[in-house]
Protein backbone atom coordinates (compact mmCIF):
# COMPACT_ATOMS: atom_id res chain seq x y z
CA UNK A 1 0.00 0.00 0.00
CA UNK A 2 2.97 2.31 0.64
CA UNK A 3 3.88 1.92 -3.04
CA UNK A 4 0.44 3.15 -4.07
CA UNK A 5 0.67 6.17 -1.80
CA UNK A 6 4.21 6.90 -3.01
CA UNK A 7 3.15 6.75 -6.66
CA UNK A 8 0.03 8.86 -6.13
CA UNK A 9 2.04 11.42 -4.17
CA UNK A 10 4.57 11.63 -7.03
CA UNK A 11 1.82 12.16 -9.60
CA UNK A 12 0.14 14.76 -7.37
CA UNK A 13 3.47 16.59 -6.93
CA UNK A 14 3.89 16.60 -10.71
CA UNK A 15 0.41 18.05 -11.21
CA UNK A 16 1.12 20.79 -8.64
CA UNK A 17 4.33 21.79 -10.42
CA UNK A 18 2.49 21.89 -13.75
CA UNK A 19 -0.26 24.02 -12.20
CA UNK A 20 2.41 26.43 -10.98
CA UNK A 21 3.64 26.83 -14.55
CA UNK A 22 6.84 24.78 -14.32
CA UNK A 23 7.63 23.27 -17.78
CA UNK A 24 6.58 19.65 -17.98
CA UNK A 25 10.07 18.33 -18.72
CA UNK A 26 11.63 19.97 -15.66
CA UNK A 27 8.62 19.03 -13.51
CA UNK A 28 9.04 15.34 -14.30
CA UNK A 29 12.81 15.41 -13.85
CA UNK A 30 12.48 17.13 -10.47
CA UNK A 31 9.78 14.75 -9.17
CA UNK A 32 11.62 11.68 -10.46
CA UNK A 33 15.02 12.61 -8.98
CA UNK A 34 13.60 13.65 -5.60
CA UNK A 35 11.40 10.54 -5.53
CA UNK A 36 14.34 8.22 -6.26
CA UNK A 37 16.36 10.03 -3.61
CA UNK A 38 13.75 9.19 -0.98
CA UNK A 39 12.88 5.69 -2.22
CA UNK A 40 16.50 4.46 -2.54
CA UNK A 41 19.23 7.05 -1.98
CA UNK A 42 20.94 10.07 -3.44
CA UNK A 43 23.65 8.10 -5.22
CA UNK A 44 21.06 6.09 -7.15
CA UNK A 45 19.12 9.24 -8.07
CA UNK A 46 22.23 11.00 -9.36
CA UNK A 47 23.33 7.88 -11.22
CA UNK A 48 19.98 7.75 -13.00
CA UNK A 49 20.20 11.46 -13.77
CA UNK A 50 23.60 10.87 -15.38
CA UNK A 51 23.02 7.67 -17.32
CA UNK A 52 19.40 7.75 -18.55
CA UNK A 53 19.59 11.14 -20.35
CA UNK A 54 22.82 10.03 -22.04
CA UNK A 55 21.36 6.68 -23.10
CA UNK A 56 18.30 8.48 -24.48
CA UNK A 57 20.33 11.14 -26.25
CA UNK A 58 22.49 8.60 -28.09
CA UNK A 59 19.45 6.54 -29.14
CA UNK A 60 19.75 6.68 -32.93
CA UNK A 61 16.03 6.04 -33.39
CA UNK A 62 15.19 9.46 -31.96
CA UNK A 63 17.07 11.27 -34.72
CA UNK A 64 13.82 10.97 -36.68
CA UNK A 65 12.26 13.69 -34.49
CA UNK A 66 14.46 16.61 -35.65
CA UNK A 67 14.32 15.29 -39.21
CA UNK A 68 10.51 15.27 -39.32
CA UNK A 69 10.32 18.69 -37.67
CA UNK A 70 12.86 20.04 -40.16
CA UNK A 71 10.83 18.59 -43.04
CA UNK A 72 7.70 20.29 -41.72
CA UNK A 73 9.56 23.58 -41.45
CA UNK A 74 10.83 23.39 -45.03
CA UNK A 75 7.39 22.33 -46.32
CA UNK A 76 5.44 25.11 -44.61
CA UNK A 77 7.94 27.83 -45.58
CA UNK A 78 8.08 26.62 -49.19
CA UNK A 79 4.38 27.33 -49.57
CA UNK A 80 3.49 23.70 -50.25
CA UNK A 81 0.39 24.01 -48.12
CA UNK A 82 -1.05 26.94 -50.13
CA UNK A 83 -0.79 25.03 -53.41
CA UNK A 84 -2.30 21.93 -51.85
CA UNK A 85 -5.26 23.86 -50.46
CA UNK A 86 -5.91 25.64 -53.76
CA UNK A 87 -5.80 22.38 -55.73
CA UNK A 88 -8.28 20.66 -53.45
CA UNK A 89 -10.47 23.78 -53.36
CA UNK A 90 -10.80 23.78 -57.16
CA UNK A 91 -12.07 20.18 -57.19
CA UNK A 92 -14.59 20.72 -54.38
CA UNK A 93 -16.00 24.03 -55.68
CA UNK A 94 -19.78 24.22 -56.19
CA UNK A 95 -20.28 21.70 -53.36
CA UNK A 96 -22.03 22.92 -50.22
CA UNK A 97 -19.38 23.16 -47.51
CA UNK A 98 -16.60 22.84 -50.08
CA UNK A 99 -14.17 25.03 -48.11
CA UNK A 100 -14.57 22.76 -45.08
CA UNK A 101 -13.91 19.68 -47.23
CA UNK A 102 -10.96 21.40 -48.89
CA UNK A 103 -9.49 22.18 -45.47
CA UNK A 104 -9.90 18.58 -44.29
CA UNK A 105 -8.44 17.03 -47.44
CA UNK A 106 -5.59 19.52 -47.68
CA UNK A 107 -4.77 18.99 -43.99
CA UNK A 108 -4.65 15.24 -44.58
CA UNK A 109 -2.29 15.79 -47.49
CA UNK A 110 -0.10 18.21 -45.55
CA UNK A 111 0.04 15.70 -42.67
CA UNK A 112 2.25 13.59 -44.94
CA UNK A 113 4.74 16.46 -45.11
CA UNK A 114 4.62 17.65 -41.49
CA UNK A 115 4.53 15.82 -38.18
CA UNK A 116 3.14 18.71 -36.15
CA UNK A 117 -0.55 19.31 -35.47
CA UNK A 118 0.22 22.83 -34.25
CA UNK A 119 1.96 23.82 -37.48
CA UNK A 120 -0.95 22.49 -39.54
CA UNK A 121 -3.58 24.27 -37.43
CA UNK A 122 -1.69 27.56 -37.40
CA UNK A 123 -0.93 27.70 -41.12
CA UNK A 124 -4.41 26.59 -42.24
CA UNK A 125 -5.99 29.20 -39.98
CA UNK A 126 -4.13 31.87 -41.91
CA UNK A 127 -4.96 30.37 -45.31
CA UNK A 128 -8.45 28.85 -45.01
CA UNK A 129 -10.11 30.97 -42.32
CA UNK A 130 -10.24 34.23 -44.35
CA UNK A 131 -11.74 32.34 -47.31
CA UNK A 132 -14.46 30.75 -45.18
CA UNK A 133 -15.41 34.04 -43.53
CA UNK A 134 -15.41 35.77 -46.92
CA UNK A 135 -18.13 33.41 -48.19
CA UNK A 136 -20.23 33.61 -45.01
CA UNK A 137 -19.28 30.36 -43.26
CA UNK A 138 -19.93 30.07 -39.53
CA UNK A 139 -16.79 31.35 -37.75
CA UNK A 140 -17.02 28.62 -35.11
CA UNK A 141 -17.47 25.76 -37.59
CA UNK A 142 -14.73 27.18 -39.81
CA UNK A 143 -12.28 27.36 -36.91
CA UNK A 144 -13.43 23.99 -35.61
CA UNK A 145 -12.76 22.31 -38.95
CA UNK A 146 -9.23 23.73 -38.99
CA UNK A 147 -8.45 22.68 -35.42
CA UNK A 148 -9.85 19.19 -35.92
CA UNK A 149 -8.17 18.68 -39.29
CA UNK A 150 -4.86 19.66 -37.75
CA UNK A 151 -4.97 16.54 -35.57
CA UNK A 152 -4.58 14.39 -38.70
CA UNK A 153 -0.86 15.17 -38.53
CA UNK A 154 -0.77 13.15 -35.30
CA UNK A 155 -1.79 9.96 -37.10
CA UNK A 156 -0.60 10.18 -40.70
CA UNK A 157 3.20 9.71 -40.97
CA UNK A 158 5.40 11.49 -40.23
CA UNK A 159 4.09 11.95 -36.69
CA UNK A 160 6.12 13.28 -33.80
CA UNK A 161 3.43 12.04 -31.39
CA UNK A 162 3.84 8.47 -32.61
CA UNK A 163 7.60 8.67 -32.15
CA UNK A 164 7.18 9.89 -28.55
CA UNK A 165 4.75 7.04 -27.79
CA UNK A 166 7.11 4.52 -29.39
CA UNK A 167 10.01 5.87 -27.34
CA UNK A 168 8.12 5.73 -24.04
CA UNK A 169 6.80 2.21 -24.70
CA UNK A 170 9.89 0.77 -26.44
CA UNK A 171 7.95 -0.14 -29.60
CA UNK A 172 8.92 -0.32 -33.26
CA UNK A 173 8.75 3.22 -34.60
CA UNK A 174 8.27 2.04 -38.17
CA UNK A 175 5.34 -0.28 -37.43
CA UNK A 176 3.63 2.32 -35.26
CA UNK A 177 4.03 5.00 -37.93
CA UNK A 178 2.53 2.74 -40.62
CA UNK A 179 -0.29 1.75 -38.23
CA UNK A 180 -1.46 5.37 -38.19
CA UNK A 181 -2.07 5.59 -41.95
CA UNK A 182 -5.47 3.87 -42.22
CA UNK A 183 -6.92 5.42 -39.01
CA UNK A 184 -5.75 8.82 -40.27
CA UNK A 185 -7.48 8.36 -43.63
CA UNK A 186 -10.56 6.99 -41.85
CA UNK A 187 -10.68 10.07 -39.61
CA UNK A 188 -10.47 12.44 -42.60
CA UNK A 189 -13.26 10.52 -44.33
CA UNK A 190 -15.36 10.58 -41.17
CA UNK A 191 -14.92 14.36 -40.87
CA UNK A 192 -16.19 14.85 -44.43
CA UNK A 193 -19.08 12.39 -44.11
CA UNK A 194 -20.05 13.72 -40.69
CA UNK A 195 -20.02 17.34 -41.82
CA UNK A 196 -22.16 16.49 -44.86
CA UNK A 197 -24.78 15.11 -42.47
CA UNK A 198 -24.50 18.09 -40.12
CA UNK A 199 -24.89 20.52 -43.02
CA UNK A 200 -28.18 18.88 -43.97
CA UNK A 201 -29.47 19.76 -40.51
CA UNK A 202 -27.66 23.11 -40.19
CA UNK A 203 -27.31 24.52 -43.75
CA UNK A 204 -26.57 27.99 -42.40
CA UNK A 205 -23.15 26.81 -41.26
CA UNK A 206 -21.83 26.81 -44.84
CA UNK A 207 -23.61 28.78 -47.59
CA UNK A 208 -23.25 27.48 -51.14
CA UNK A 209 -20.53 29.35 -53.02
CA UNK A 210 -20.79 30.27 -56.69
CA UNK A 211 -17.15 29.75 -57.63
CA UNK A 212 -16.61 27.81 -60.84
CA UNK A 213 -13.51 26.15 -62.20
CA UNK A 214 -13.12 24.58 -65.62
CA UNK A 215 -11.66 21.10 -65.94
CA UNK A 216 -8.56 22.75 -67.34
CA UNK A 217 -8.22 24.78 -64.13
CA UNK A 218 -8.85 21.69 -62.01
CA UNK A 219 -6.27 19.62 -63.82
CA UNK A 220 -3.86 22.54 -63.68
CA UNK A 221 -4.31 22.57 -59.92
CA UNK A 222 -2.96 19.03 -59.74
CA UNK A 223 0.45 20.41 -60.62
CA UNK A 224 0.42 22.11 -57.21
CA UNK A 225 0.31 18.84 -55.26
CA UNK A 226 3.22 16.95 -56.82
CA UNK A 227 5.52 17.91 -53.97
CA UNK A 228 3.23 16.46 -51.29
CA UNK A 229 2.65 13.28 -53.32
CA UNK A 230 6.39 12.86 -53.74
CA UNK A 231 7.13 13.36 -50.04
CA UNK A 232 4.33 11.01 -48.98
CA UNK A 233 5.55 8.35 -51.39
CA UNK A 234 9.12 8.68 -50.16
CA UNK A 235 8.25 8.44 -46.46
CA UNK A 236 5.26 6.11 -46.26
CA UNK A 237 6.36 3.98 -49.22
CA UNK A 238 9.90 3.71 -47.91
CA UNK A 239 8.76 2.70 -44.42
CA UNK A 240 6.17 0.22 -45.68
CA UNK A 241 8.49 -1.47 -48.16
CA UNK A 242 11.34 -1.64 -45.67
CA UNK A 243 13.53 0.43 -47.98
CA UNK A 244 14.16 2.96 -45.21
CA UNK A 245 14.43 2.73 -41.47
CA UNK A 246 12.37 5.40 -39.66
CA UNK A 247 15.54 7.43 -39.05
CA UNK A 248 16.55 7.24 -42.70
CA UNK A 249 13.00 8.08 -43.81
CA UNK A 250 13.13 11.24 -41.71
CA UNK A 251 16.42 12.29 -43.29
CA UNK A 252 15.14 11.52 -46.80
CA UNK A 253 11.96 13.49 -46.10
CA UNK A 254 13.85 16.52 -44.79
CA UNK A 255 16.28 16.45 -47.73
CA UNK A 256 13.38 15.99 -50.14
CA UNK A 257 11.45 18.96 -48.72
CA UNK A 258 14.60 21.11 -48.93
CA UNK A 259 15.29 20.12 -52.55
CA UNK A 260 11.64 20.68 -53.53
CA UNK A 261 11.61 24.11 -51.87
CA UNK A 262 14.83 25.14 -53.58
CA UNK A 263 13.69 23.81 -56.96
CA UNK A 264 10.48 25.87 -56.66
CA UNK A 265 12.60 28.89 -55.63
CA UNK A 266 10.45 29.37 -52.54
CA UNK A 267 13.09 28.86 -49.84
CA UNK A 268 15.36 31.75 -49.02
CA UNK A 269 18.53 31.51 -47.00
CA UNK A 270 16.63 32.96 -44.03
CA UNK A 271 13.86 30.34 -44.42
CA UNK A 272 16.42 27.55 -44.28
CA UNK A 273 18.07 29.08 -41.23
CA UNK A 274 14.74 29.53 -39.45
CA UNK A 275 13.77 25.93 -40.23
CA UNK A 276 17.02 24.64 -38.74
CA UNK A 277 16.64 26.87 -35.69
CA UNK A 278 13.04 25.79 -35.15
CA UNK A 279 13.97 22.13 -35.60
CA UNK A 280 16.77 22.42 -33.05
CA UNK A 281 14.70 24.20 -30.41
CA UNK A 282 11.59 22.01 -30.75
CA UNK A 283 13.63 18.81 -30.87
CA UNK A 284 15.51 19.83 -27.74
CA UNK A 285 12.25 20.44 -25.87
CA UNK A 286 10.79 17.12 -27.01
CA UNK A 287 13.95 15.22 -26.07
CA UNK A 288 13.82 16.72 -22.57
CA UNK A 289 10.16 15.70 -22.28
CA UNK A 290 11.01 12.14 -23.34
CA UNK A 291 13.84 12.01 -20.79
CA UNK A 292 11.53 13.34 -18.09
CA UNK A 293 8.87 10.77 -19.01
CA UNK A 294 11.39 7.92 -18.88
CA UNK A 295 12.70 9.10 -15.49
CA UNK A 296 9.14 9.35 -14.20
CA UNK A 297 8.40 5.85 -15.46
CA UNK A 298 11.56 4.54 -13.76
CA UNK A 299 10.45 6.11 -10.46
CA UNK A 300 6.99 4.51 -10.65
CA UNK A 301 8.67 1.18 -11.38
CA UNK A 302 11.22 1.20 -8.57
CA UNK A 303 8.79 2.43 -5.92
CA UNK A 304 6.50 -0.47 -6.79
CA UNK A 305 3.59 1.67 -8.00
CA UNK A 306 3.41 0.03 -11.46
CA UNK A 307 3.41 -3.50 -10.00
CA UNK A 308 0.78 -2.59 -7.41
CA UNK A 309 -1.49 -1.07 -10.06
CA UNK A 310 -1.03 -4.16 -12.23
CA UNK A 311 -1.97 -6.42 -9.32
CA UNK A 312 -4.93 -4.20 -8.44
CA UNK A 313 -6.28 -4.29 -11.99
CA UNK A 314 -5.78 -8.07 -12.10
CA UNK A 315 -7.70 -8.47 -8.83
CA UNK A 316 -10.64 -6.51 -10.29
CA UNK A 317 -10.90 -9.00 -13.13
CA UNK A 318 -11.46 -6.31 -15.77
CA UNK A 319 -11.39 -7.38 -19.40
CA UNK A 320 -9.11 -5.68 -21.95
CA UNK A 321 -12.15 -3.92 -23.45
CA UNK A 322 -13.28 -2.62 -20.06
CA UNK A 323 -9.78 -1.34 -19.32
CA UNK A 324 -9.63 0.54 -22.62
CA UNK A 325 -13.06 2.05 -22.01
CA UNK A 326 -11.91 3.28 -18.58
CA UNK A 327 -8.71 4.67 -20.11
CA UNK A 328 -10.71 6.43 -22.83
CA UNK A 329 -13.02 8.07 -20.31
CA UNK A 330 -10.02 9.14 -18.22
CA UNK A 331 -8.24 10.67 -21.23
CA UNK A 332 -11.32 12.51 -22.46
CA UNK A 333 -12.00 13.97 -19.00
CA UNK A 334 -8.35 14.81 -18.26
CA UNK A 335 -7.97 16.23 -21.77
CA UNK A 336 -10.34 19.03 -20.78
CA UNK A 337 -7.78 20.31 -18.29
CA UNK A 338 -4.35 18.88 -19.20
CA UNK A 339 -2.55 19.39 -22.52
CA UNK A 340 -2.17 16.32 -24.72
CA UNK A 341 1.62 15.99 -24.50
CA UNK A 342 1.48 16.06 -20.70
CA UNK A 343 -1.18 13.34 -20.78
CA UNK A 344 1.11 11.04 -22.76
CA UNK A 345 4.17 11.35 -20.56
CA UNK A 346 2.24 11.27 -17.27
CA UNK A 347 0.07 8.24 -17.98
CA UNK A 348 1.97 5.91 -20.32
CA UNK A 349 4.64 4.82 -17.78
CA UNK A 350 2.02 2.91 -15.80
CA UNK A 351 -0.82 2.40 -18.31
CA UNK A 352 1.29 0.60 -20.91
CA UNK A 353 2.50 -2.17 -18.53
CA UNK A 354 -1.10 -2.70 -17.40
CA UNK A 355 -2.26 -3.06 -21.02
CA UNK A 356 0.47 -5.61 -21.69
CA UNK A 357 -0.42 -7.62 -18.59
CA UNK A 358 -3.92 -8.04 -20.08
CA UNK A 359 -2.56 -9.07 -23.48
CA UNK A 360 -3.63 -5.95 -25.40
CA UNK A 361 -1.82 -5.58 -28.72
CA UNK A 362 0.85 -2.91 -28.22
CA UNK A 363 0.49 -1.37 -31.70
CA UNK A 364 -3.29 -1.07 -31.36
CA UNK A 365 -2.88 0.35 -27.84
CA UNK A 366 -0.45 3.00 -29.09
CA UNK A 367 -2.78 4.17 -31.87
CA UNK A 368 -5.78 4.25 -29.52
CA UNK A 369 -3.79 6.43 -27.12
CA UNK A 370 -2.88 8.68 -30.03
CA UNK A 371 -6.53 8.93 -31.05
CA UNK A 372 -7.41 9.91 -27.48
CA UNK A 373 -4.64 12.50 -27.61
CA UNK A 374 -6.23 13.85 -30.80
CA UNK A 375 -9.50 14.31 -28.96
CA UNK A 376 -7.67 15.95 -26.04
CA UNK A 377 -6.04 18.41 -28.45
CA UNK A 378 -9.46 19.75 -29.52
CA UNK A 379 -11.34 19.44 -26.21
CA UNK A 380 -12.19 22.73 -24.45
CA UNK A 381 -11.08 24.49 -22.38
CA UNK A 382 -7.48 23.18 -22.69
CA UNK A 383 -6.68 22.03 -26.23
CA UNK A 384 -3.40 22.81 -27.96
CA UNK A 385 -4.98 22.96 -31.41
CA UNK A 386 -7.69 25.29 -30.13
CA UNK A 387 -5.01 27.62 -28.75
CA UNK A 388 -3.12 27.45 -32.07
CA UNK A 389 -6.21 28.50 -34.03
CA UNK A 390 -7.10 31.30 -31.63
CA UNK A 391 -3.52 32.50 -31.66
CA UNK A 392 -3.54 32.73 -35.47
CA UNK A 393 -7.03 34.32 -35.55
CA UNK A 394 -7.15 36.80 -32.65
CA UNK A 395 -10.54 38.15 -33.81
CA UNK A 396 -12.12 34.74 -33.17
CA UNK A 397 -14.14 34.40 -29.96
CA UNK A 398 -13.34 31.42 -27.75
CA UNK A 399 -17.06 30.73 -27.29
CA UNK A 400 -17.50 30.45 -31.08
CA UNK A 401 -14.65 27.98 -31.39
CA UNK A 402 -15.84 25.90 -28.43
CA UNK A 403 -19.28 25.54 -30.04
CA UNK A 404 -17.81 24.90 -33.47
CA UNK A 405 -15.54 22.08 -32.33
CA UNK A 406 -18.37 20.01 -30.78
CA UNK A 407 -19.46 18.30 -34.05
CA UNK A 408 -15.89 17.20 -34.69
CA UNK A 409 -15.49 15.80 -31.18
CA UNK A 410 -18.65 13.75 -31.76
CA UNK A 411 -17.22 12.49 -35.05
CA UNK A 412 -13.95 11.58 -33.31
CA UNK A 413 -15.85 9.50 -30.75
CA UNK A 414 -17.57 7.60 -33.59
CA UNK A 415 -14.15 6.87 -35.15
CA UNK A 416 -12.84 5.75 -31.75
CA UNK A 417 -15.74 3.29 -31.45
CA UNK A 418 -14.93 1.92 -34.92
CA UNK A 419 -11.30 1.37 -33.91
CA UNK A 420 -12.49 -0.47 -30.79
CA UNK A 421 -14.92 -2.62 -32.78
CA UNK A 422 -12.55 -3.38 -35.67
CA UNK A 423 -8.90 -3.53 -34.47
CA UNK A 424 -7.78 -4.65 -37.94
CA UNK A 425 -8.28 -1.06 -39.09
CA UNK A 426 -5.10 -0.37 -37.13
CA UNK A 427 -3.30 -3.71 -37.40
CA UNK A 428 -3.80 -4.71 -41.04
CA UNK A 429 -1.24 -2.43 -42.67
CA UNK A 430 1.66 -2.95 -40.22
CA UNK A 431 1.11 -6.73 -40.41
CA UNK A 432 1.62 -6.67 -44.19
CA UNK A 433 4.65 -4.36 -44.26
CA UNK A 434 8.15 -5.61 -44.94
CA UNK A 435 9.96 -6.39 -41.67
Amino acid sequence: MDSIYSGLFSIAALMVLLALGVPIAWSMVAVAVVGMWFVIDGNFAMSMLETLPYDTGVNFTLVVIPMFILMGGFSSRAGIIEGLYEAVHRFTARTKGNLIYATILASAGFAAASGSTLVSSTVFTRIAMPQMLKFGYSPGISAGSIAASGTLAALIPPSVGIIIIASLTNQSVGELLIAGVVPGILTAGAYISGMRLFLVRYPQWAPLTNERYSWRDKMGGLRMIWSVVLLATLIIGGLYSGLFSPSAAGAVGAAGALIIGLSMRRLSRNDIWESFKEGTLVSGRLLMIIIGGLLMGRLLLINGFTDEINNFVASLGVTPLELMIYISIMFIVMGMFVDSLSLIVITLPFLFPISQSLGINEIWFGIIILKLIEIAAITPPVGLNLFAVMGAAPELKASELYRGIVPFILIEIVVLILLFAFPDIVLWLPETMAK
